[in-house]
């Protein structure tokens, strides 16, 4: 007995003495794990990404309704289509495809034969007019001229049948020699009756003396559309601006109605931004911009907010009699509605800019926060040096 409790108190001091050695093993891996998961490079990371991400929708949050942001941005200006006002052969083009051209600059002109003889004719009727009138002139003179000479004569019988008259009652003139002369005083009456309408037929066809006169008027007003028809058969050029689409030249046939040409007004040139709902809480009239042309990279123009528009289509207005339309959108979230923005340039730009069409980037200014707007300027001028490469 006393042999085996010596066997197993000898096999128990090994392994006594073999445990402490394992945990004395075991304390130095455990204390270098730990540093381990304190640099561990991918929680580093992953934890600044997260960080970061936090600060951007944070500022997203503020900037999509303070500073707002869109390169849903076009160049706009008026769009003139030429359009003769009378018709015939172009003799002339003085212009050729893509030239930039000054107000008042020729553009082409019309053959102006038929309006010339248009304008000699009109200047002879008006010259017959006045002759007319001259003629009609003597005639209210010789009615005037008629009209005395009868109310003479018709005092003249008064005075003669006066004595009749008398010598009548006095039965030294018979009673017929009475009718005679009451006869002659009835006919002298009708004769300044008969004078009077003829001269109020002489004026009558006169009508008002000089330019008042209708013949004169009507002489005139042919003469004036006929000058007016010729000086129109040469086109200028209405604003300052571009010439494209142009499609016709010498021998064309240009009919009123019918445009010949596109013509690009450059006084006045814009910008129109199509901005989402939410972008528009704070922006007002007069607000400050930064724009950014895609044809001039690393270039920022100043420019302002012109106007806002209040509507737009939302395509579920059916005609009159039919049912409404209701358009449905499918997904997590809908479509944010965009409304146009129109922005005034607030500087000069150089000719070869304003191209009709030009994509830009837009950043708005609603307001004088510093960090906001800071972070906008460096935004939309990284975004012209990008436009570099695309």
């Amino acid at each position: 007995m006393s042999d085996q409790k010596e066997n197993q108190t000898e096999k128990s001091q090994p392994e006594a003495e073999a445990q402490p050695a394992a945990e004395q093993a075991s304390a130095p891996q455990a204390e270098t794990e730990a540093p381990q998961d304190q640099h561990d490079p991918v929680k580093k990371i992953t934890r600044n990404v997260f960080i970061v991400v936090g600060l951007i929708f944070v500022w997203y949050l503020f900037a999509d309704r303070h500073t707002p942001w869109t390169d849903e941005a076009r160049v706009q200006a008026y769009v003139i289509p030429i359009i003769p006002q009378v018709s015939g052969k172009i003799l002339e083009v003085n212009v050729s495809q893509d030239d930039v051209i000054q107000r008042g600059s020729p553009l082409f002109r019309i053959d102006p034969a038929d309006y010339e003889l248009n304008v000699e004719l009109a200047e002879s009727e008006l010259e017959i007019a006045g002759q007319e009138i001259g003629a009609g002139m003597a005639s209210v003179v010789t009615a005037q001229a008629g009209l005395v000479e009868a109310q003479t004569n018709l005092e003249h019988v008064n005075v003669q049948s006066a004595r009749v008259f008398e010598l009548e009652q006095r039965k030294l003139y018979s009673k017929s020699d009475g009718d005679k002369a009451r006869a002659a005083i009835k006919q002298a009456k009708a004769q300044v009756n008969s004078a009077e309408a003829n001269l109020d037929k002489a004026k009558q066809s006169l009508g008002a003396e000089g330019e008042a006169n209708p013949r004169i008027r009507t002489a005139m007003a042919k003469l004036k559309q006929a000058q007016l028809d010729l000086s129109r058969t040469q086109v200028l050029a209405p604003t300052t601006g571009g010439i494209t689409n142009l499609q016709v030249d010498v021998g064309y046939y240009a009919n009123p109605g019918a445009p010949v040409l596109t013509f690009i007004d450059a006084d006045d040139v814009w910008i129109e931004a199509n901005l989402k709902e939410n972008n528009l809480a704070n922006l007002k009239i007069g607000d400050p911009v930064d724009i950014s042309l895609d044809i001039t990279p690393g270039k920022i123009y100043k420019g302002s907010v012109r106007s806002i528009g209040f509507a737009v289509a939302s395509g579920s207005n059916d005609a009159v009699g039919g049912l409404v339309t209701v358009k449905s959108s499918s997904g997590w979230l809908r479509d944010p509605q965009r409304f146009p923005v129109v922005i005034s340039f607030e500087e000069e730009l150089p000719t070869g800019v304003r191209r009709v069409g030009g994509q830009a980037d837009v950043q708005f200014y609603t307001s004088n926060n510093f960090v906001l707007n800071g972070i906008a300027k460096v935004y939309i001028r990284l975004l012209s040096w990008i436009s570099y490469v695309y």
